[in-house]
């Protein structure tokens, strides 16, 4: 039996999936910002509502390409696909007004303009970036290379992403709230980004076990 790390599930060769390894680099860039760049608790959770958007361009493709032998689900996808595009859409863009009101110092509201504004005087370039690259490999490395598409659910794949975005947030922005009204000491937000990064790999091992 595999030695775990923690009791939640973790075991030392799931460290070692090239998916993981990626995952876990990729949220260290909130730590680079709050050593660093002087990175509040704003920025770590704007970052994390970028992940949203990720997810869900990475789970369009993931229904286009899902169980490409049955010809009869190319019809529901022509629906479907669509769907989730606005529904999610929908989802994402209220969870990033939510941010904003709640954490943001900016006069202006959630709109493009000030979220271009945002990304460049915090440095969220790079860190975005990283965030669609990790989610890319992810998608290649488990859903291309190892064929989860040929025994994909499309009705699974449509509510997949919610789950993960959900639970993911709400253990952020629980914790977010507690920096805030600590002032964000730069070692709870640390903190934060740790136990940010342990349940993303729990839950990514979750959704690609066997």
């Amino acid at each position: 039996m595999l030695k775990r790390l923690f009791p939640c599930g973790i075991a030392r060769d799931d460290l070692k999936k090239p998916s993981v390894i990626i995952l876990i680099l990729v949220n260290l860039y909130p730590i680079f910002g709050a050593l660093f760049l002087d990175w509040e608790i704003f920025p770590v959770l704007l970052l994390y509502w970028t992940e949203n958007i990720a997810i869900g361009v990475i789970n369009v493709l993931k229904m286009i390409l899902a169980t490409p032998s049955k010809r009869n689900l190319w019809a529901a996808k022509l629906f479907m696909v669509p769907f989730f595009c606005i529904h999610y859409g929908g989802f994402t863009l209220g969870h990033g007004v939510f941010i904003f009101g709640l954490f943001s110092r900016y006069a202006d509201f959630f709109d493009f303009q000030t979220m271009f504004q945002v990304i460049g005087d915090y440095h969220l370039s790079w860190g975005i970036l990283s965030i669609f690259i990790s989610h890319s490999a992810s998608f290649y490395l488990n859903y291309i290379k190892n064929k989860e598409y040929q025994e994909a659910d499309l009705a699974h794949l449509m509510m997949q992403p919610y789950g993960r975005v959900i639970f993911l947030h709400v253990v952020t922005i629980l914790g977010g709230f507690l920096v805030a009204f600590l002032n964000a000491p730069a070692g709870l937000l640390i903190l934060l980004v740790l136990a940010k990064i342990v349940v993303d790999v729990l839950v990514h091992l979750r959704q690609h076990q066997k």
